[in-house]
């Protein structure tokens, strides 16, 4: 929930610096979820956040296992605890990684598929769906922050003026977010593609 006070005649910098550290909440998401997206090399970032359903809860691998990639193309996940190896495997080869895990009773590989351009588009796909949830994690701040002007103006807490001003400013810093999250999206499908 966005919380900011507007006062009329504010500086429109204070009203901008509430957008951005909520828009760079959702850009910071966005930056770490492609980064869980592979390219050409075997990252422990790939599958760390995976869910894993032991104890009676989801947890993410990265809290129950230790990760390594000894290789380009192999993932390596030594379980904490070795009865919970079957529900790790079970997780990932759930998950929409599109991974296939082995198991030797002590460890779990992956060894990570050639990329093939049928996995390149699957890959691309996967980029513009978590886009286009940036775009729509974005757009909610702006519907939050608009509904905080419509508010403030009901309340006579700001003028009509003022508030067209604030949401200008509004669109304005939306329109800088969504194109750097176009950029980002752009360049990791230049990388996918390029492999």
């Amino acid at each position: 929930m966005v919380r900011i006070d507007l006062v009329e005649g504010a500086n429109t910098k204070l009203f901008e610096k509430a957008i951005e550290v909520e828009m760079d909440i959702q850009l910071k998401h966005f930056d770490k979820e492609l980064t869980k997206i592979r390219t050409g090399r075997a990252h422990s970032s790939l599958v760390e956040d995976v869910r894993v359903a032991c104890y009676g809860t989801l947890m993410p691998l990265k809290e129950v296992a230790a990760l390594s990639t000894p290789d380009v193309n192999l993932i390596v996940i030594q379980a904490w605890d070795k009865t919970i190896i079957a529900d790790i495997e079970r997780a990932i080869a759930e998950s929409d990684l599109g991974l296939t895990p082995s198991t030797d009773g002590n460890c779990i590989r992956i060894v990570l598929p050639k990329m093939s351009t049928a996995r390149r588009d699957e890959l691309v796909k996967i980029l513009h769906k978590k886009d286009e949830e940036f775009k729509i994690g974005i757009r909610n701040v702006r519907k939050e922050l608009m509904q905080i002007l419509r508010d403030g103006e009901k309340q006579k807490k700001v003028s009509e003026d003022y508030a067209k001003r604030l949401v200008d400013v509004l669109q304005k810093s939306t329109d800088k977010y969504v194109e750097t999250g176009d950029k980002l999206t752009k360049k990791k499908e230049d990388d996918i593609r390029s492999l």
